[in-house]
């Protein structure tokens, strides 16, 4: 019969290389201008802040983060100008209702001149974080203090992490989606040495990996140095983490994913009952779909699905969409291994596979809306941010895939069944083979066993060239396999993109922090405010005068000043003041001043319990009868 191609030509295979080496060339640019380990919770305030000079020492230093962190008694460290540690080496959890905030106690008679903060921590999500920043104390001053280069999870150590979880995600693509592919759509497969070959290196891949990650661990959240590696005096505490009870848990799974994989290679592939194979078809379904998502499960239940909003929705739909990448990714991957490595793969099995790559993709599409519209959270984060930018290459590698995904579709439309006819050709040479031996017996010929050695690679080479040369033959079935192999392509460069995204800064965190960056700075220094007032009786008027140092939140000296029209002292007979916060619905606070000399009151040590737009309110009394009171906002740090 006269294959007749698809209406498209030879147009898909050469433009869709291309565009898979474009996608890859833009992966490199991307991850080119990323940071080595970007990490999921930001910092989004501290106190002092980032470059702020404070009249005098504050008692301790404070850090809030977007999200819960995990933090050791060594995670802060103030620097003095010369070096030396100013701080007591205690953090403390500062956190309050909702806020996620940590600080650290200062030694008391600090030097003046410029300190170095530095913090270091894992985020939520499994991912190190770290940082520093700078503040003096009386004025700026050169310091000895060299900022790190890199953030926590770089260098050597950090490349090799992420290749682990690279190769991990690979492996459990390979794993679930071949044998899928051979329990939902070609049970034949199971007896087929390629795929089962396939399938036991994806095994393989991710208990490796797995191990990898684990010894990894420690290096990669504290010193980054890669002779820890080996230190197993720090791998309890790798265990006790949500991570390493998570990688455990893992290595568990693939224990009963082993057992699984040699009852499907082994009875499975050998039973011939129909009845018999049909119930071990759906044992092994049960029994693999929970090992899978039990598998799936551990990313989900460390990574970035267990944190942000909708923890409890998001895990499971985080579940859902690895097992349909796998399936997908996977299913693609044990087509090409069918269609270059064994005699033939049937059509019927091609088209189950078509319609278990479109629910596949239905889910995946689903699943995968909802995870961007809560790692994202706007418009603006989807351009503005790296995490969106490699989302929506993410994004055009399915749509990529898809399309290639039709081409294959349309190629398999015209697959001919010639799997049948290529057996039944097996068959009879072997029989002709038989026979020809028999008669070699029957004639009592005497057979070098070198020489019968040697014929016997010349018959496996001859028959191997001959079944590659009936496949490349078949005009449809070659265009699947170039077409099958497109898909793949594309589906190494869509693995690596979602491996990035995993240890990517999601778009929704990088704009708070950046929203929290952005806000206005609290005032360096005191700060002084000016407040015009009229009792309405004799010598009524006047302005009072209030300064506020360092205005921020904690401990803060206070001085007030009311001046006649004419710029004398005015000697009031009492003064009151009050704080009030009504954006949390603090306050008011009342603050009732000493009197120092005519016209002057202070007070000291006055607590601002957090910073904000605070309102004062000054009550001036100028004789038994005649008083007022004055408002006005101050920003506070």
């Amino acid at each position: 019969m006269t294959a007749t191609a698809p209406r498209f030509g030879r147009f898909p295979v050469r433009v869709l290389l291309a565009v898979t080496v474009l996608a890859g060339t833009l992966l490199g640019a991307l991850l080119a201008g990323a940071s080595p380990a970007a990490a999921h919770a930001a910092l989004t305030g501290s106190n002092p802040k980032d470059g702020a000079v404070v009249a005098t020492a504050p008692k301790e230093v404070t850090l809030t983060f977007s999200e819960q962190i995990a933090m050791g008694d060594d995670s802060i460290r103030v620097l003095e100008p010369s070096g030396k540690r100013a701080d007591t080496a205690e953090v403390r959890d500062l956190g309050t209702g909702g806020t996620v905030a940590y600080g650290v106690a200062l030694h008391s008679g600090l030097p003046d001149g410029t300190y170095t903060v530095a913090w270091q921590a894992v985020s939520a999500d499994s991912h190190p974080v770290s940082g520093a920043f700078t503040f003096s104390i009386g004025a700026p001053s050169s310091t000895t203090v060299a900022l790190p280069d890199e953030q926590a999870g770089g260098g050597l150590v950090g490349f090799l992490y992420g290749v682990a979880r690279y190769v991990a995600y690979a492996g459990f693509v390979l794993l679930a989606g071949g044998a899928a592919f051979v329990l939902l759509c070609w049970h034949r497969g199971a007896a087929v040495r390629p795929v089962q070959r396939l399938v036991v290196h994806g095994w393989v891949a991710m208990t490796a990996s797995t191990l990898a990650m684990l010894l990894l661990r420690g290096p990669y959240t504290t010193s980054g140095s890669l002779g820890d590696v080996l230190d197993l005096g720090a791998l309890p505490a790798v265990l006790e983490s949500k991570t390493g009870a998570a990688l455990v848990s893992r290595l568990l799974l693939l224990g009963a994913a082993a057992l699984f994989v040699a009852v499907l290679f082994g009875a499975f592939a050998k039973r011939e009952d129909g009845a018999e194979k049909k119930d071990l078809t759906f044992g092994l379904a049960i029994g693999g779909s929970v090992v899978a998502a039990g598998i799936a499960a551990t990313w989900a239940l460390s990574e970035h699905a267990s944190t942000g909003i909708q923890p409890s929705v998001a895990m499971p739909v985080d579940v859902l969409h690895l097992l349909a990448v796998a399936v997908w990714l996977g299913g693609i991957a044990t087509l090409l291994t069918a269609l270059y490595r064994s005699a033939a793969v049937e059509r019927r099995a091609v088209r189950r596979f078509s319609t278990v790559a479109f629910v596949s993709v239905v889910v995946l599409a689903a699943t995968g809306l909802y995870q961007s519209w809560r790692q994202v959270g706007s418009w603006s984060a989807l351009t503005g941010t790296t995490y969106g930018r490699l989302l929506l290459l993410k994004v055009g590698l399915v749509a990529v895939m898809v399309g290639v995904a039709w081409i294959s579709r349309r190629w398999t439309a015209q697959l001919a069944e010639v799997a049948e006819a290529e057996g039944a050709t097996e068959v009879a040479g072997a029989e002709e083979t038989g026979e020809a031996e028999e008669k070699d017996k029957d004639a009592g010929t005497s057979v070098d066993p070198a020489r019968e050695a040697q014929l016997a690679r010349q018959k496996a080479a001859v028959a191997t060239a001959e079944r590659k040369r009936n496949r490349d033959a078949d005009h449809e079935r070659s265009g699947l396999r170039r077409s099958v192999l497109a898909e793949t392509g594309v589906a190494v460069v869509l693995l690596a993109v979602t491996t990035v995204l995993t240890s990517t800064e999601p778009g929704r965190t990088t704009a708070k922090a950046g929203n929290a960056q952005a806000a206005p700075a609290a005032p360096a220094g005191p700060t002084e405010i000016r407040m015009p007032f009229d009792t309405g009786g004799p010598k009524g008027k006047g302005t009072v005068r209030l300064t506020l140092d360092p205005a921020l939140s904690g401990a803060n000296d206070m001085h007030v000043w009311i001046e006649s029209p004419d710029g004398k002292a005015l000697d009031a007979p009492e003064v009151k003041i009050s704080f009030t916060l009504k954006a949390k619905e603090i306050g008011p606070l009342p603050i009732t001043p000493d009197r120092i000399t005519a016209g002057h009151w202070t007070a000291s040590a006055v607590q601002i319990p957090m910073p904000g737009d605070w309102q004062v309110k000054v009550t001036v009394r100028t004789s038994d009868i005649d008083q007022t009171t004055i408002d006005k906002n101050i920003k506070i740090g």
